[in-house]
């Protein structure tokens, strides 16, 4: 008997080849992410050299800012999954990837309007939700400055999309590297008053993001217009022209992949404004915490992204087994690196947080304290986070959206948050009950999703197989 007909050492083979091509695009996505983040982290860095002060307003801003703008980022997340299952089904396909691509730029147009109409009012908002005015003012400034950036960011996923769908995501990573380094530099200049700009605090930050969101949107329109690969997908000619059933198409997809989105972000927002009710120094501290968390966390988001190209892919192409083999390898390869994280964390917890704030510094010591004791039940979390981001993404591949977003309202909304406020406030835990609440959401969610793959993945296996 030949190796191949034996089945195992083929089988082995298949498992390993997926495990390369998934680390293949996933680890240009992942570094994407991570860029983009080093952003966003950036921003915290240097706004905790302001002060405890500083850094608790511009977490309560950017926490306000995320929550709606990721709902819309969900909506334009649907062009990926719409992409790669088209090119599965026609490897060359130029005219419906184009009608996809322009249409998430038309639902990026319409919903961008009413972010801005709500971010405008950021401090009213923040103080109906019992924040102190001090906090509520300075945030404002900070989210006026940054709500800009929404647009141009949401055209540039587009883009990203567009072209991880092709499994061409290299481009996008040179990009978000050359919008890291002028972030940091726009930071230091307006941030703190440096080379003669203003000294404008949190609200410099702001337009330093803002700017290297239109710089990372006109970075990728500019490699789609004239890269070989890309060019002939002519996605900018004929913007105006409106394409409603596919516009329709992309909302009932992205509709609930914003759902989640908002589920899952909102109710770590929900927890920076419970966190502010607390104190100043719990706020502080859990931004650092979150911080450190959400950069770990871009690894399995790059995984699940690469799983929904992969997973949409072979379900465009109907193959039950391509299916298969590409989730289960994403969700092997987020769980296994998330693991390790967790334990980085409950070991080195000082290395992490020092990158944020002065270790030695007196007046910083019970931030120190606390954001060390936060990290530790992050730490918890990591595998579940990591389960729940990749089978998220390998439901997204096969268009499964809906139910999803029903799980991530029960495990964060009906689960953690409450789970988190009974600790935080009624048994006196305080910021560490809802950190444990986060921990519980995320935990629920993870089960509910692997066992709704599970349950695809059975149904599929009839719809698909040949008979």
């Amino acid at each position: 008997m030949s190796i191949a007909a034996s089945g195992a050492p083929a089988a082995g083979n298949r498992w390993v080849a997926e495990a390369r091509a998934m680390l293949a695009l996933a680890w240009p996505m992942v570094l994407t992410n991570l860029g983009q983040t080093a952003m966003t982290t950036t921003d915290v860095m240097m706004m905790g050299r302001l002060g405890a002060d500083q850094l608790a307003a511009g977490t309560l801003g950017s926490s306000l800012y995320f929550g709606p703008m990721i709902f819309g980022l969900g909506l334009i997340s649907a062009c990926s999954p719409m992409i790669a299952a088209e090119v599965g089904r026609k490897r060359h396909s130029v005219r419906d990837v184009r009608r996809t691509v322009r249409q998430a730029m038309w639902v990026a147009l319409f919903v961008v309007v009413p972010l801005w109409v709500l971010l405008w009012h950021a401090e009213p908002i923040l103080l109906a939700l019992g924040q102190e005015p001090r906090l509520a003012a300075t945030a404002a400034s900070y989210v006026r400055a940054l709500q800009w950036a929404a647009l141009p960011f949401y055209w540039y996923v587009v883009l990203r999309s567009f072209m991880s769908a092709l499994e061409r995501p290299g481009w996008a990573l040179g990009i978000v590297a050359f919008a890291v380094a002028f972030n940091a530099g726009a930071n230091w200049c307006l941030m703190y008053g440096n080379l003669g700009f203003p000294a404008l605090g949190v609200a410099g930050s702001g337009i330093a993001t803002t700017l290297s969101s239109v710089l990372m949107f006109i970075g990728l329109g500019a490699i789609v217009s004239i890269e070989r690969r890309f060019r002939r997908y002519h996605l900018f000619g004929r913007f105006w022209r409106a394409d409603w059933p596919r516009f329709r198409a992309l909302l009932r997809l992205g509709l609930p992949i914003g759902g989640i989105l908002v589920f899952e972000v909102s109710i770590f927002n929900a927890a920076a404004f419970l966190m502010g009710l607390i104190d100043a120094v719990s706020l502080a501290a859990h931004a650092i915490a979150l911080q450190i968390a959400s950069v770990a966390f871009m690894v399995p988001m790059g995984l699940g992204q690469a799983a929904t190209v992969r997973v949409g892919r072979a379900f465009g192409a109907r193959s039950i087994d391509g299916i298969a083999l590409s989730g289960w390898t994403a969700l092997a390869m987020g769980v296994g690196f998330m693991s390790l994280t967790a334990l980085a964390m409950l070991t080195l917890p000082r290395l992490f947080i020092g990158a944020f704030i002065d270790l030695d510094a007196p007046e910083n010591a019970e931030v120190v304290a606390t954001a060390v004791l936060f990290l530790s039940f992050a730490a918890l979390f990591q595998v579940f986070d990591g389960a729940q981001a990749v089978a998220s993404g390998m439901l997204r591949g096969i268009h499964d959206t809906t139910v999803p977003m029903v799980f991530a309202a029960i495990g964060y909304w009906g689960v953690g948050l409450p789970l988190g406020i009974t600790l935080a406030f009624g048994l006196g835990v305080k910021g560490a009950g809802i950190w444990i609440g986060l921990s519980g959401g995320l935990a629920v969610v993870a089960v509910l999703l692997i066992a709704r793959w599970l349950r695809r993945e059975r149904i599929l296996a009839r719809v698909l197989r040949p008979r």
